[in-house]
């Protein structure tokens, strides 16, 4: 590393340091997030009711830290969950085991599993942090704003 980088370096940090603080009124406020952002886990259901997941267990097979699981079970004429033969009578992801890699919403060839943007997701137990499927259908319950501005990097 030469003089002229260390310089160019200092100069980076000098101007940050004459930047004004900006100063979010967190929780009241909360900062948005990128698009690309992801975070709390999500299923989704059809327009006419019916549940996207049809428990075919691939976003379990893609999950590295193991921290889904999917419990299937046949559809019925008198009961009929999703579109497909099954639907997933168990849906369960162990948050505490997620490491947000995004892979499950990769593998779902029927996009019923997406990572949405709340960033919130500490419960006061344990147990909690185990999202059972009705969680996971639910709407956000924390939403967070999405930043729409262009960044400033190329």
């Amino acid at each position: 590393m030469s003089v002229q980088d260390s310089i160019k370096g200092f100069g980076v940090t000098f101007k940050q340091f004459l930047k004004s603080p900006e100063t979010i009124d967190y929780p009241d406020q909360k900062t948005p997030v990128w698009p690309r952002f992801r975070g709390r886990h999500r299923l989704w259901l059809h327009d006419n009711g019916l549940e996207k997941c049809v428990g075919c267990s691939l976003c379990a097979a893609a999950c590295p830290a193991d921290c889904i699981r999917v419990v299937a079970e046949e559809n019925t004429a008198e009961n009929r969950v999703s579109a497909g033969e099954r639907y997933a009578k168990i849906y369960e992801i162990n948050m505490l085991r997620c490491i947000f890699c995004g892979y499950c919403e990769v593998a779902c060839p029927f996009d019923a599993i997406t990572l949405e943007a709340e960033y919130e997701l500490s419960e006061p137990s344990r147990i909690a942090e185990i999202y059972d499927k009705d969680m996971l259908l639910a709407p956000s319950p924390k939403p967070v704003p999405i930043r729409t501005e262009p960044s400033g990097r190329q």
